[in-house]
C-alpha cells in the first residue's frame, strides 16, 4: 500500500512579492532550479513514453500484418501444396486469434496515447511552457522597474521639475505594479507546479498500467485482481494531490485578489503614510550606494542593505547571504548634499577614514536610516532591552533638545532660564566636589539646556569692522591698529580649519566629561533635528585668545581669551571632534562681581582635534611662561621660531592647514 501523499511545505510566500527582497530572489531561483531540472526530466520522460507508444503502435500494426500473412497462406499456389488444408485451418484459427490481439493492441496504443504520452505533453506545453513565459513575463517587468527606478533616482530636487517629478513617479508606480503582478502570477504557477509535477509523473504511468491491465484482464483475471488494490491506492492518492491543487489554487487567487485591491499610493515612492519611527535598531531595504569609477567618474548602485547586530550588511541578488560593509559601533551618520539627489545621508567610521553615501528612496526612509544608524551607534542593541532603551533615549533628546539660531535667543529659548544656568541649580564649586568617574549627565548639563547650531554675528558689529571708507582688514579679521597690539607681543599664532557643531551652558567648566556629554547632546540633537549642514571656519589660536574666522570676509565671528577656557578636549573615538569650556559671568542675579558660568562649545577638524588641542596647551603654557622669565627663555629654546623670532613654528601639517589645507570642501561627520 502507498500512504497519502504529505502537504507540499515549500512555497513562494505572494505578501512578499511587493518588497522583492534578495531573501525572495534567492527563494525563487531555488524554484527556478527546479522547474529547469524538472524540464530536463520532463523531455526525457517524454522521449521514453513515446517510443513506448510507438512501439505499441508498431506491435499493433506487425499484428495486423501478421494476421492478413496468415491469410495468405491459402491463396499462394504452391506446386507441392497438396495436403496443406489442415495447416491452411489452423492458420486461418491463427489468423483470426492474432487478429483479436491486434484489436488489443490497437486499443492499448490508443490507451497509451490518451492517458500517458498526451498528458506528459499536454504537461509539458501548457505547465512548463507557462512558467517560461511568465518568467520571461517577470525579467521583463523587472528590467522595467529597474529602469523606472533609476530615473526616479535622478530625479533633481528643484520645485520647477514637479510636473516631471509626477510623471516619473506614476512611471514608478505602473512598473512596480506590473512587476508585482507579475511575480505574483510567476510565484503563483511555480507554487502550482509543485503539486502538477506530482500528479504529472503519477497520471500516466497510472494510464500506462490500466492500459496494460486491459490488454491482459481476459487471461489475467488473476493478476489483475492482485493489482486492483495498488492501482485504487495511487488513484486515490493522485485525487487527493489534486484535491490539495485546488484549494491552494483558491487560497492564493484570493490572496492575490486581496493584495492587488490596495491603493496606488502603495507602489509609489516617496507616499508613505505611517509615521517615522527614530526608535528603530533594525533596518532593511534597498538603497542607492555611490561608488566611484576611475578618478572622477561615480556610479550608483541599488542594493539590499540590512543591519545585524551592530554592523551595516549589503546583499546583492541572487547571493546566498549578505557581506558587511561597515562596523557601525561608534559611528557617525548625517545627511549630505550630493550630486543633486535627494535623499543621501553618509555614514562615517569612527576613525574618519571609512564613509560610505547612500541615498533612499523616500523621506521617511530616509529619516528612518539615519535614526537606526545612530541608535546603533550608541550599541543600544547590547542592552537587555534595546527597544525600551531606544524609545527612551529618544524621548529623553527630543524633551532635552531644544534648537535655537543665535546667542540672543539662548536665554528666551530654553523651557526654564533658571535651569539652563549652570549657576541656578548647582554653586560654582559643587561641579568639583563630585568625582569625574561619579558625575551624571545631569551634573554636567542642566535637563533642558537649549542648544546653539550655529554662530550669528551682529549686523552693527561686521559694520563696525568694515567701515571707515572701505579700509581693509588683516587676514585676522582686525583693523591694522588692533591686530598691531594683539600680534606683536603675541609668541603664538595657529589657524585650524573647523566647523561649529553646537553650543550650549553646561554645570561644570573643570571635568573632561562634560566636553563629552555636550558632543553626544549635539550630535544627537542634529541628528533628531535634521540639522546637518556645518559653515567652514579658521580657528585661531593664539597666545592671548581662541577667535572664530569667517574664511571668505576675514570677519571674527567670535573670540574667547585665553584665560576664561577652563578646559579642553578631544573625542576620545571619533579625533576629528574638539571642544572647550569658556568661563563668563551671569550677572541676572544683581551680583556686583556676576556668578560663574560655563558655555560648551563643538567642533569638528579637518585635522586630528589632539592637534588644536595641544597648540591650546601650549598657549597656556606660554602665558604662565611669562610670569616667569626664565621659564619663558627656556620654553622659547625648547621651540622653533619663525625666520623674524616672532612666533611659535608646529609641525609641518598644522602649518599647512593654517596656509590653505582650511579651505578644502570636505564633508562634515557630524
Amino acid at each position: 500500500m502507498i500512504r497519502k501523499m504529505p502537504v507540499v511545505h515549500h512555497k513562494l510566500l505572494l505578501e512578499e512579492a511587493l518588497q522583492d527582497s534578495p531573501q525572495t530572489r534567492s527563494l525563487l531561483s531555488v524554484f527556478e532550479e527546479d522547474a529547469g531540472t524538472l524540464t530536463d526530466y520532463t523531455n526525457q520522460l517524454l522521449q521514453t513514453m513515446q517510443r513506448v507508444f510507438g512501439a505499441q503502435s508498431e506491435m499493433g500494426l506487425a499484428t495486423e500484418q501478421l494476421s492478413k500473412q496468415l491469410l495468405e497462406y491459402e491463396k499462394q499456389n504452391f506446386a507441392l501444396g497438396k495436403g496443406d488444408e489442415e495447416v491452411i485451418t489452423t492458420l486461418q484459427h491463427f489468423a483470426k486469434t492474432v487478429e483479436e490481439l491486434n484489436t488489443l493492441h490497437a486499443e492499448v496504443a490508443t490507451l497509451i496515447a490518451d492517458r500517458m504520452v498526451f498528458p506528459m505533453i499536454q504537461f509539458r506545453e501548457k505547465d512548463l511552457t507557462e512558467i517560461s513565459t511568465l518568467k520571461e513575463i517577470f525579467g521583463i517587468a523587472s528590467d522595467e522597474h529597474e529602469a523606472a527606478m533609476v530615473k526616479y533616482s535622478r530625479l533633481p530636487k528643484k520645485r520647477e521639475n514637479e510636473k516631471m517629478k509626477a510623471e516619473v513617479v506614476s512611471e514608478v508606480a505602473f512598473a512596480r505594479r506590473k512587476q508585482h503582478q507579475a511575480s505574483m502570477q510567476y510565484y503563483c504557477a511555480l507554487n502550482a507546479l509543485q503539486y502538477r509535477k506530482r500528479v504529472a509523473m503519477l497520471e500516466p504511468m497510472l494510464g500506462y498500467t490500466h492500459a496494460q491491465i486491459n490488454f491482459f484482464k481476459k487471461g489475467m483475471d488473476l493478476v489483475s485482481k492482485k493489482m486492483d488494490s495498488f492501482l485504487s491506492s495511487v488513484s486515490s492518492m493522485t485525487q487527493s494531490i489534486q484535491a490539495q491543487l485546488d484549494s491552494e489554487a483558491e487560497n492564493m487567487r484570493l490572496t492575490q485578489r486581496e493584495l492587488l485591491s490596495v491603493e496606488d499610493t502603495v507602489y509609489m515612492p516617496d507616499r508613505d503614510q505611517d509615521p517615522v519611527n527614530r526608535t528603530l535598531i533594525q533596518k532593511a531595504g534597498y538603497l542607492n550606494i555611490r561608488n566611484k569609477v576611475g578618478l572622477v567618474t561615480t556610479a550608483w548602485d541599488r542594493l539590499y542593505f540590512f543591519t545585524q547586530g551592530g554592523n551595516l550588511m549589503c546583499q546583492p541578488r541572487g547571493a546566498v547571504a549578505g557581506g558587511m560593509i561597515m562596523d557601525l559601533d561608534n559611528s557617525s551618520v548625517m545627511a549630505v548634499e550630493c550630486e543633486d539627489r535627494r535623499f543621501c545621508f553618509q555614514i562615517t567610521s569612527p576613525s574618519g577614514k571609512t564613509s560610505i553615501i547612500l541615498q533612499a528612496e523616500s523621506k521617511k526612509e530616509y529619516e528612518e536610516w539615519i535614526c537606526t544608524v545612530n541608535n546603533i551607534s550608541r550599541q543600544i542593541y547590547l542592552t537587555d532591552n534595546p527597544e525600551a532603551v531606544a524609545i527612551r533615549l529618544n524621548q529623553t533628546a527630543i524633551q532635552a533638545v531644544t534648537p535655537i539660531t543665535s546667542f540672543e535667543k539662548r536665554q528666551e529659548g530654553s523651557p526654564n532660564p533658571d535651569r539652563a544656568k549652570p549657576g541656578g541649580l548647582v554653586g560654582p564649586g559643587a561641579a568639583s566636589q563630585k568625582p569625574a568617574a561619579s558625575l551624571e549627565p545631569e551634573d554636567l548639563i542642566a535637563p533642558g539646556t537649549p542648544i546653539q547650531f550655529d554662530i550669528m554675528l551682529p549686523a552693527s558689529e561686521f559694520q563696525d569692522q568694515n567701515r571707515a571708507g572701505g579700509r581693509r582688514t588683516n587676514p585676522f579679521g582686525e583693523t591694522e591698529e588692533d591686530s598691531t597690539s594683539d600680534s606683536d607681543d603675541s609668541l603664538l599664532q595657529q589657524v585650524f580649519a573647523v566647523r561649529f557643531l553646537g553650543s550650549m551652558a553646561v554645570r561644570s567648566g573643570q571635568a573632561r566629561e562634560v566636553i563629552y556629554e555636550a558632543m553626544r547632546q549635539v550630535l544627537a540633537a542634529r541628528a533628531i533635528h535634521n540639522i546637518f549642514k556645518t559653515t567652514e571656519s579658521h580657528l585661531m589660536v593664539s597666545s592671548h585668545s581662541l577667535r572664530l574666522i569667517d574664511p571668505q570676509t576675514q570677519v571674527t565671528r567670535i573670540s574667547f581669551q585665553l584665560g576664561d577656557v577652563t578646559q579642553f578636549a578631544a573625542h576620545q573615538e571619533n579625533g576629528r571632534l574638539m571642544g572647550f569650556v569658556v568661563e563668563g559671568r551671569d550677572w541676572s542675579r544683581g551680583d556686583e562681581e556676576g556668578t560663574p558660568s560655563f558655555s560648551a562649545f563643538v567642533f569638528e577638524s579637518n585635522t586630528e582635534g589632539e592637534k588644536i588641542c595641544y597648540t591650546i596647551n601650549l598657549a597656556k603654557e606660554i602665558v604662565e611662561a611669562k610670569k616667569d622669565p626664565e621659564a619663558l627663555a627656556q620654553l622659547m629654546k625648547s621651540m622653533p621660531l619663525t625666520n623674524d623670532g616672532k612666533f611659535l613654528l608646529l609641525d609641518s601639517e598644522s602649518g599647512d592647514t593654517s596656509n590653505g589645507g582650511a579651505e578644502e570642501d570636505l564633508e562634515s561627520e557630524a
